[in-house]
C-alpha cells in the first residue's frame, strides 16, 4: 500500500471513530435538549449558528489558499518556509476574528428582524453574544489545524477534537437535566471552549516548537503573488458557498417561522452526520491529492479521480436513499408526528445533499491542484440566484420554496464548473464528466423508486419493526443493484480489489 493510501486510510479510520462517538453522544444530548427545553430552542440554536456562519465569509478563503500552500515546503521539509506561511496565516485570522466582532455585534440591532415567531425563549441577544464569543475565539487557533492537513496528519486534529467534544457534549447534558436552562447550557460549551483553545494552543506549539520561533523568512514577492492570487478567486467562491450554504435556516426563520428551524434541524443532525462521515473518508484523502498533483502525471491524476468520484458516486448515492426512505420514520419513533415535516421538503433535502455529495470530489481535486481561477464567478452567480429564488418562491409557495431555490443555484454549480475546470486539471472534455453523471443519477433515481414502493408494503404503519425490516432492504437493494449495474467498470473493480485487500490484512 502506498504511503498515500496509508495515511489516507489512518485518517479515515481516526475519523470515522471519532464521528460514530460524537453522533450518539450529539443524538443522546438532541434528545436530552428536546425534553428539557422544547423546539423553539433547537430553532434559536439553528439559526445562529447559520447567522455566525454567514460571518466566516470574513475568512475569504484564505484558509484553503494557505493549506494549498503549505504542501510543497512540507513536502520538502522547509521548516522556514513553512514558518513563514504560519506567521502569515496567524495574523490573517486575528485580523478576520477583529472583523466578524464588529460586524456581528452590529447586527444586534436586526436580531428581530430574523426571529419570527421564537415563543417564550428569554434574552435572544445574550444567547448570540455567546455564539458570537465562540465563532470569534476559535480564529485564534483554528489556523495552526492547517499543518497538519498538508502533512496528511488529519487524525491528530480527529483525536484532539474528539476528546475535547466529548467531555463539552456530556457535561452539557449534565447541565440540561439539573437545570433545564438554556443560557446554563451555551455557558457550559462557551467555557470548555476556552479551555479547549488553551490546551490546543500548548499541544500543537509542543508538536511544533519552531512555531513559536521570532526568526521569521519574509515570503518572496512570487510567492506573496501566488497567495494573493489564489485568496482573490477563493473570496469569490467564499462569499458564494457561505451564500447558499448557510443563509437557509435564516430565510425560514425570517419568512416561516424560527420554530420550524428546530423541526428541520432534526432531518439536518442526519443528513449533516451521513454527510460529515462520508466527507471524513474524502477530506482524509485532500492531503494525499496535493501529493499527487505535485508528483504524478495528469492521465494517472486522470484515473485516480474517476475511482475516487465512483466511490463517492456510491457513498452519497447509497446514503441519499437511506436518508429519503428512513428519516421521517425514525424521526417519529423517536420524538414523535409533531416533529415531522412535509414529505416534499425532505425530498428536497435530500436532493441537495446528492448534489453537493456529487461535487465533493471535483472540489477536493480542485483545492488540491489550486485550480481556484477558472470557475470564481460561479459561486456569486449562484450566491445571487440562491437568494433571489428562495425569498421569491418561499412567499409563494411557502416551506419548500427555500429549498427549490438552492437546488437552482445547485444545478448551476454542477453544470458550470466541470465545464470551466475539467480540461485544465485533465486535459479532457466535461462531456466524460456528464456522461457518468447521467449514469450515475439514473441509478440512484432507479433504486430509490424500487425502495420507496418496498416501503409502501413494509411500513404501512410505522413501528419498530417495520423500521428494522426496511433498514435491511435499504442496505441489501442499493448496493445489489449498484454492484450488477457496474461490476464491469475499471473503477468498480478498483474498489472491489481495495475491499479484499483490506480483508486479507486484516486475517
Amino acid at each position: 500500500m502506498s504511503s498515500r493510501l496509508k495515511m489516507t486510510a489512518r485518517n479515515a479510520f481516526w475519523s470515522y471513530f471519532s464521528m460514530f462517538v460524537s453522533f450518539g453522544l450529539q443524538f443522546i444530548s438532541r434528545t436530552v435538549f428536546i425534553y428539557c427545553l422544547g423546539e423553539e430552542y433547537l430553532g434559536i440554536n439553528g439559526l445562529f449558528s447559520n447567522v455566525l456562519g454567514v460571518l466566516s465569509f470574513a475568512e475569504l478563503g484564505i484558509g484553503t489558499a494557505i493549506n494549498f500552500c503549505l504542501y510543497k515546503p512540507v513536502a520538502e521539509n522547509n521548516i522556514e518556509k513553512i514558518k513563514s506561511y504560519m506567521w502569515y496565516y496567524k495574523w490573517a485570522y486575528r485580523t478576520i476574528a477583529v472583523i466578524i466582532t464588529i460586524i456581528g455585534l452590529a447586527l444586534i440591532p436586526f436580531l428581530n428582524v430574523l426571529v419570527k415567531d421564537p415563543g417564550n425563549v428569554g434574552n435572544i441577544v445574550i444567547y448570540y453574544l455567546i455564539y458570537l464569543f465562540n465563532t470569534v475565539t476559535t480564529y485564534f487557533v483554528s489556523y495552526k489545524y492547517s499543518l497538519v492537513n498538508a502533512e496528511q496528519k488529519n487524525y491528530i486534529y480527529t483525536n484532539v477534537n474528539l476528546i475535547i467534544s466529548t467531555s463539552t457534549i456530556i457535561i452539557q447534558v449534565i447541565a440540561l437535566v439539573i437545570w433545564k436552562n438554556f443560557l446554563i447550557y451555551l455557558l457550559v460549551a462557551a467555557i470548555l471552549g476556552v479551555f479547549q483553545k488553551i490546551f490546543i494552543c500548548i499541544y500543537f506549539n509542543r508538536l511544533y516548537p519552531y512555531l513559536k520561533e521570532k526568526n521569521i523568512e519574509k515570503l518572496t514577492k512570487q510567492e506573496k503573488s501566488i497567495l494573493i492570487t489564489k485568496i482573490k478567486a477563493l473570496v469569490i467562491h467564499k462569499i458564494g458557498d457561505v451564500s447558499v450554504h448557510q443563509t437557509d435556516n435564516i430565510i425560514v426563520s425570517a419568512f416561516v417561522s424560527t420554530k420550524m428551524v428546530g423541526l428541520l434541524s432534526n432531518y439536518n443532525l442526519f443528513i449533516s452526520t451521513v454527510s460529515s462521515c462520508i466527507n471524513v473518508l474524502f477530506n482524509s484523502v485532500t492531503g494525499s491529492l496535493g501529493n499527487l498533483v505535485a508528483t504524478e502525471s495528469k492521465e494517472y491524476q486522470y484515473i485516480i479521480f474517476k475511482r475516487y468520484r465512483f466511490i463517492g458516486f456510491w457513498f452519497f448515492g447509497f446514503t441519499s436513499i437511506a436518508l429519503g426512505i428512513l428519516m421521517t420514520p425514525f424521526i417519529t419513533l423517536w420524538i414523535g408526528k409533531k416533529m415531522v415535516v412535509a414529505p416534499v421538503v425532505v425530498n428536497l433535502l435530500v436532493v441537495d445533499y446528492y448534489m453537493i455529495g456529487q461535487r465533493v470530489c471535483l472540489n477536493n481535486i480542485k483545492s488540491a491542484a489550486g485550480v481556484y481561477e477558472p470557475d470564481k464567478y460561479v459561486a456569486l452567480v449562484q450566491a445571487i440566484v440562491n437568494l433571489i429564488a428562495s425569498i421569491g418562491l418561499v412567499k409563494v409557495i411557502g416551506l419548500p420554496g427555500v429549498y427549490w431555490g438552492t437546488l437552482i443555484q445547485g444545478t448551476l454549480s454542477s453544470v458550470l464548473k466541470p465545464i470551466l475546470s475539467y480540461k485544465i486539471l485533465f486535459n479532457r472534455s466535461s462531456k466524460y464528466y456528464f456522461i457518468d453523471s447521467f449514469k450515475y443519477l439514473s441509478a440512484v433515481v432507479a433504486v430509490y423508486g424500487i425502495c420507496y414502493s418496498l416501503q409502501k408494503i413494509v411500513m404501512s404503519q410505522i413501528t419498530i419493526m417495520s423500521f428494522g425490516i426496511m433498514i435491511i432492504i435499504v442496505v441489501i437493494v442499493p448496493n445489489i443493484i449498484f454492484a450488477m449495474l457496474f461490476f464491469r467498470r475499471e473503477e468498480f473493480k478498483y474498489l472491489l480489489s481495495l475491499i479484499k485487500k483490506s480483508l486479507k490484512k486484516k486475517k
